[in-house]
């Protein structure tokens, strides 16, 4: 499984961060299908693909999210997604709708760290916040 943001799946395909914002779905479909994996580009709108499968989107979240650390507290989520059993494409994109809903419910302000993400990832993994938008 790969988490990258745009400018590391731009290194990872060998292209410019440009391409890879200009043409999300294409890159995101690309890397899965290049590196045999499940791929999960983070951004505004956060993509996940796996090869040989539909692509799955999860517009949860807020800018305060793009916060050092915050990508490693979503990779802990999947981890232990994965660990309960739940196959990797579907354990990303829950992950995703957990992260972003978790940044929903906190009071996000200046000076966010990936920890204070926290009390709000426990409140989206016992089902707060789902009503606010719809997964696509």
């Amino acid at each position: 499984m790969l988490t990258p943001h745009v400018g590391e799946l731009a290194r990872l395909l060998r292209i410019e961060s440009t391409e890879v914002d200009a043409h999300r779905l294409d890159a995101v479909r690309r890397a899965a299908s290049r590196f045999g994996s499940v791929v999960l580009l983070k951004g505004a709108d956060t993509l996940v693909a796996a090869p040989r499968e539909g692509v799955l989107v999860a517009g949860y979240g807020t800018p305060a999210l793009a916060t050092a650390g915050s990508g490693d507290v979503l990779t802990g989520v999947v981890v232990a997604f994965l660990a309960k059993g739940i196959e990797p494409r579907l354990a990303a994109a829950l992950a995703a709708v957990a992260h972003g809903v978790a940044a929903d419910l906190v009071a996000i302000q200046p000076g966010t760290i990936a920890s204070d993400l926290l009390p709000g990832l426990q409140r989206a993994l016992a089902g707060e916040g789902l009503d606010r938008r719809p997964l696509r």
